[in-house]
C-alpha cells in the first residue's frame, strides 16, 4: 500500500458522503450529485497525476468527463432496453388486470398471512434466469397488487423479494459475475463445476435469503415507514375481460422460459467449438439468440399485447398509449442509473478499485475471506456487482495454487457474497430499488443497502462454516 493509495481511497469515501449529503440534506437531483461527485474524484485523482490501466498519459478533467460519459452509455447500453421493455410489460400486465388475477390467486393459495413464501418464491424463480433490473420490472405489478390485497407492510414483501433476487443475482450461473469467474478459474486451470456452483449457491443462498430477507423485514417495517407505490391508474375498463390465471402466468414466464432456453442449451452443449458438431453450434447460436435477455423481454412485449392487450379488448391504439405512459415514467430512473455508471467509471479508471484490492490482499488472510474482501472493497468502490466477480476472481485465481484443498466453487460463492456488500449510491441497482419501490434515499439506504450488507456478511458466514465441513469429509 503506497500513500497514494490510501488517498485515493480516502479520497473515494469522501465523495460518497459529498453525494449523500447532496442528495439528502442539500435536495439536489440525484443525477446532478453524481456527475459532482465524479468530477471531484476526478479532480483528486488528476491532481495526483493518476494514469487510468491501459492509458499512456495521466488523467486530465476533459478525460474524467468522457470516463463518465462512457460509463454512463456503457451501463445504459445494457440495460436501458431491458428497463424499457420490462417497464411497458409491467403496465400491459397492470392494465389488463393480471397482476390483480395473480395477487388473488396466490392470496387463496397461500393465505394473507404466508404470502411472503409465495414472495421469496417468485424472487427464486424469475431471479435464477433473469437479471435483478429485469426480475424487479416483472414482479413489481405482481408485489404491489400483494401488498393491497394482502394488507401486508409493502416491506414486509418487498425486502424478501429483493433479497431472493439479489442472491440469485450475485451467487448463481448463468448470471454474467459467476460465469465470469469460472472463466477466470478455469484459466488458472482450475476446474470448477456450474452443477456445483449452483447447488452451493442454493444451499448457502437460500438460508442467507431468509435472514435478509423476511427476518430482517420484520425489524425493518418498525424502523422505516414506507407506503406501497399506488395501484397504476387504470384505463376504462368498460368492456375489458381480465386475462385468466394461467394466461397471465404464462406471459408473466414467458421471458424467463426464453431466456432458461440459453442456459440449458449451454449446460448441454460443450462449450468449446472444437467439442460440437455444426448441428450443436446451430442450435446454441440459436438458443443464444432466443434467450438473449432483450430478446426475450421484446418477444415478451409483444406477445403480452395480444394477451393482456387486444384479447382483453383493448384496441391497438391504446395498447400503443399503455407502451409509451410506461416508458415516460421512467426517464429519470434510466438517467440516475447511467450517473450510477458513470460515476463507478470514474472511480474505477482513477485507481480506487486496485487500491482497495491491494489493501485486501495486504491483510494476508485465508483464501476465502481473502477473496471476499477483495470482491468487497471493489463492490464498495465501483458499485457494480459484476465487476467486484470478475475483477476479485483474477486476482485470486492466480494465488489459489498456494491454498491446496480449497474448493474453488464455494471460493466462488465467497466471492459473490463479497460482490453484494454495501450497495450504496453508486451502485445502478440502489437507484432501480429506489425509483421502483418509491422510497427515498434515506429509506433505501435503511433497507436495501442493509439487506445487501447482510446477504454480503451471511453468505460469507455460512460459506466459511460449509467449507470446513467440506474439508472434513474431503480428508
Amino acid at each position: 500500500m503506497t500513500p497514494q493509495d490510501w488517498t485515493l481511497i480516502t479520497l473515494a469515501l469522501a465523495s460518497v458522503v459529498l453525494l449523500v449529503v447532496l442528495v439528502t440534506r442539500w435536495k439536489v437531483n440525484a443525477f446532478i450529485a453524481l456527475a459532482v461527485a465524479s468530477l471531484v474524484v476526478g479532480a483528486g485523482a488528476v491532481a495526483m497525476k493518476v494514469t487510468p490501466p491501459g492509458a499512456k498519459e495521466p488523467l486530465t478533467m476533459f478525460t474524467v468527463t468522457e470516463l463518465f460519459g462512457l460509463g454512463l452509455g456503457k451501463t445504459l447500453g445494457s440495460i436501458a432496453a431491458l428497463i424499457g421493455l420490462g417497464t411497458m410489460f409491467g403496465k400491459l400486465l397492470a392494465e389488463s388486470g393480471g397482476a390483480n388475477v395473480i395477487a388473488k390467486r396466490f392470496t387463496e393459495i397461500f393465505g394473507p398471512k404466508r404470502v411472503v413464501w409465495c414472495v421469496m418464491a417468485l424472487g427464486v424463480v424469475v431471479g435464477l434466469p433473469t437479471w435483478f433490473a429485469v426480475g424487479l420490472v416483472l414482479l413489481l405489478p405482481v408485489l404491489i397488487s400483494l401488498t393491497h390485497e394482502t394488507k401486508q407492510p409493502f416491506l414486509a414483501l418487498a425486502i424478501p423479494l429483493i433479497s431472493c433476487m439479489s442472491v440469485m443475482h450475485g451467487l448463481m450461473p448463468p448470471h454474467p459475475g459467476p460465469v465470469a469467474a469460472m472463466g477466470a478459474f478455469r484459466d488458472a486451470h482450475f476446474a470448477p463445476n456450474m452443477g456445483k456452483i449452483l447447488l452451493w449457491g442454493f444451499v448457502i443462498g437460500l438460508p442467507t435469503a431468509f435472514i435478509a430477507g423476511p427476518i430482517f423485514a420484520r425489524r425493518a417495517v418498525r424502523l422505516v415507514s414506507a407506503e406501497a407505490p399506488p395501484m397504476p391508474v387504470l384505463a376504462d375498463r368498460v368492456g375489458i375481460t381480465p386475462p385468466s390465471f394461467g394466461l397471465t402466468l404464462f406471459t408473466v414466464l414467458l421471458p424467463i422460459l426464453l431466456m432458461l432456453v440459453d442456459t440449458v442449451a449451454r449446460i448441454l452443449i460443450p462449450a468449446a467449438a472444437a467439442e460440437r458438431t455444426e448441428l450443436q453450434t446451430t442450435v446454441l447460436n440459436c438458443a443464444s439468440f432466443v434467450g438473449h435477455s432483450t430478446v426475450a423481454l421484446l418477444v415478451s412485449v409483444l406477445f403480452a399485447s395480444w394477451s393482456f392487450g387486444t384479447r382483453c379488448g383493448y384496441q391497438p391504439a391504446q395498447v400503443l398509449k399503455f407502451t409509451e405512459q410506461s416508458i415516460a415514467g421512467v426517464g429519470l430512473t434510466l438517467l440516475v442509473v447511467g450517473g450510477g455508471g458513470g460515476f463507478a467509471a470514474v472511480l474505477r479508471d482513477a485507481g480506487v478499485a486496485a487500491s482497495m484490492g491491494k489493501l485486501a490482499s495486504a491483510l494476508g488472510l485465508p483464501v476465502l475471506l481473502y477473496g471476499w474482501l477483495i470482491a468487497a472493497f471493489i463492490r464498495v468502490a465501483t458499485g457494480s456487482a459484476t465487476v467486484s466477480i470478475m475483477t476479485s476472481a483474477g486476482l485470486v485465481a492466480p494465488v489459489l495454487a498456494n491454498y491446496p484443498g480449497t474448493n474453488v466453487e464455494l471460493l466462488i460463492i465467497a466471492i459473490g457474497c463479497g460482490s453484494l456488500f454495501l450497495s450504496h449510491l453508486n451502485d445502478g441497482g440502489f437507484w432501480i430499488v429506489k425509483e421502483s419501490l418509491g422510497l427515498s434515499v434515506s429509506q433505501t439506504l435503511r433497507t436495501w443497502t442493509i439487506t445487501e450488507t447482510i446477504i454480503g456478511v451471511i453468505g460469507l458466514v455460512i460459506t466459511l462454516g460449509v467449507h470446513k465441513v467440506w474439508q472434513v469429509f474431503h480428508h
